[in-house]
């Protein structure tokens, strides 16, 4: 009876609708701060990043408004090719380095009870939650001639001398681990924590060791989450010039060194627009890539 009576069906369809209409309110009202932060603070830069790396430079700080490509073709110089290069060196260094201390940390917080896992977890993040910039302050009384390293070497007779472990490539390697080892460890022990227990133990009932299980179950069954630490780790390692410039002493020049000393050094702002620009087209084709790997290891039920 109610299906033919237009009244309650109208009240029945304005009911239905209500929520809908409160729904989209409540996702306009979240959403539209991040739509205006994305806008003012990423578009609206990047944008004018973009059009300041076609001028030219008056070679007082300022540019000129003839637009060519002689920025980019600049940035073809064996100078900088070398540097980036180097820079990407550092990161493949840095990011295998978190890889290796990753998976043997993951694997133990596995094995462990949850509540010690889980306050191993915490004692791992806790220093973290100071801004990173003082932690790398923090680092020179440990690495430094007389530091916290080299006075135990010494003391125990290990070396005679103190180890060079800053003012180089070393340091900024030491810096970089450091300061980006928890997006390394966060996606690999997530990865690792979802390995099916059943596999494990059929591999040590046919006599699996502990290589093999690393080899044939945690690592295939882990990519993704490898995979996705390693891009995390990568691309912030050829980006972070502080920790270059404060462990590396300004001698070991990154591209991230490249492009801050062109802005405020050099004050070549369109030389420096147009390094921003290749680095973040080298960005956007890495996670092009992440992504289209990252369907892969789906499919193949990866992590």
């Amino acid at each position: 009876m109610s299906q033919h009576n237009p009244e309650l069906a109208g009240i029945s369809a304005y009911n239905q609708s209500k929520p809908g209409k409160r729904f989209d309110l409540f996702k306009a009202t979240f959403t539209l701060p991040v739509i205006l932060y994305s806008i003012f603070l990423i578009l609206i830069p990047l944008i004018y990043i973009l059009f300041l790396s076609f001028l030219k430079s008056d070679n007082y700080g300022g540019y000129l408004f003839e637009f060519n490509l002689e920025n980019y073709g600049e940035v073809l110089n064996s100078t900088y090719i070398t540097i980036f290069l180097k820079s990407a060196g550092i990161g493949l260094i840095t990011t295998f380095i978190c890889l290796l201390i990753s998976y043997p940390f993951a694997i133990f917080l596995r094995d462990i009870p949850e509540k010690r896992r889980n306050f191993i977890m915490k004692l791992v993040m806790v220093p973290f939650l100071t801004n990173s910039l003082i932690r790398t302050y923090g680092l020179i009384t440990i690495l430094r001639k007389n530091g916290v390293i080299n006075s135990a070497l010494t003391g125990a007779g290990i070396i005679s001398s103190p180890l060079p472990l800053m003012y180089n490539n070393l340091g900024i390697i030491i810096g970089m681990v450091y300061t980006l080892l928890p997006f390394m460890l966060l996606p690999v022990c997530s990865a690792v924590a979802k390995v099916d227990q059943n596999l494990l133990d059929a591999a040590e009932d046919l006599g699996a060791g502990r290589f093999a299980k690393f080899f044939k179950i945690y690592l295939p069954l882990t990519l993704q989450g490898a995979f996705n630490g390693s891009l995390m780790v990568f691309i912030p390692a050829i980006g972070y010039f502080f920790i270059a410039d404060i462990l590396g002493g300004g001698k070991a020049m990154i591209i991230g060194n490249l492009i801050k000393n062109q802005f405020l050094t050099a004050r070549n702002w369109p030389l420096g627009a147009a390094l921003s620009i290749i680095l973040l087209l080298f960005t956007f084709v890495l996670v092009r890539i992440y992504r289209r790997i990252g369907g892969k290891l789906d499919d193949l039920g990866g992590g």
